[in-house]
């Protein structure tokens, strides 16, 4: 795992501004029962919670093609 390819969600939200800090929280919160935790997108270190951005946008682009 490249620890460039990971980040908070705050950064996260930064860079994407069609994401909003709630909406993922609200995914990760959910990520067991919305697949992001078997596509290991979730990286819990501690407290901190990380989005594993590759990991991520892979998952995303699933649920288009579903």
């Amino acid at each position: 795992m490249n620890s460039k390819d990971l980040q908070r969600v705050h950064q996260f939200c930064e860079e994407r501004p069609a994401f909003t800090e709630p909406s993922i929280r609200w995914l990760i919160h959910n990520s067991h029962t919305n697949g992001l935790a078997d596509a290991k997108a979730v990286v819990r270190i501690g407290a901190a919670v990380y989005l594993h951005v590759s990991r991520f946008d892979a998952w995303l682009e699933e649920q288009g093609a579903a």
